[in-house]
């Protein structure tokens, strides 16, 4: 498995990925509706992460910090794109509260955003698949159903993983390889010993909050 690791990340670095345009009319309205005002920190990172977008590269980013910097904004950057973006969290409650953050947060725009967890009927499943997998799906939050074998993207641009020390290796890696040269962003207060030697070594980009 880790030679596997090794290829896929081989892979990300030698192809080239979908560079995001600069900040379009929408982002700035976006923006300017945050009802806080961001730390050096965090405005910090989310410039850095922007510019990894605007890369041709593929992201591979570790933002390392307690408070938030602002994830709806880099995720509406990708969907402002034509983009599809998965969140992957670690439990059913921070997946439902991402889920209302960003719906109240993206109401006034033309986004569809839908949510994969144990509480969902199957009915809804079935259409927020359907929805994934023929684009009309803009924004999916989700725990470790995302990561399931049925679930597949039409043009995936951005994924971002939360709370990145609860899941297991096999379970972050799974969406890279659905396609190599997607953008991946790992958020964590705590990352785990591997996640912060990639990025101490260069493999990985870091952001401290």
């Amino acid at each position: 498995y880790a030679a596997q690791l090794l290829r896929v990340q081989a892979e990300r670095q030698s192809e080239e990925g979908f560079a995001h345009p600069p900040d379009s009319r929408w982002m700035w309205e976006f923006e300017r509706s945050f009802h806080y005002t961001e730390t050096t920190d965090q405005r910090r990172a989310i410039e850095e992460t922007k510019l990894d977008l605007e890369s041709s590269r593929p992201m591979d980013r570790l933002i390392c910090g307690d408070v938030g910097f602002g994830k709806t904004e880099v995720a509406f950057k990708a969907i402002t794109s034509g983009k599809q973006v998965a969140i992957l969290v670690p439990t059913t409650v921070l997946a439902e509260q991402h889920w209302r953050t960003f719906r109240e947060r993206m109401s006034d725009y033309p986004v569809r955003i839908d949510l994969l967890n144990r509480f969902r009927s199957a009915a809804e499943v079935r259409e927020t698949i359907s929805g994934l997998a023929d684009g009309s799906v803009d924004l999916v939050i989700g725990t470790h159903r995302l990561v399931s074998g049925d679930v597949k993207f039409k043009d995936l641009g951005l994924v971002v993983v939360d709370e990145e020390q609860r899941f297991g290796v096999k379970q972050k890696e799974k969406l890279k390889e659905l396609k190599a040269n997607v953008h991946v962003l790992t958020l964590s207060a705590t990352p785990i010993p591997r996640t912060l030697q990639m990025a101490l070594t260069g493999v990985r980009d870091m952001s401290i909050i």
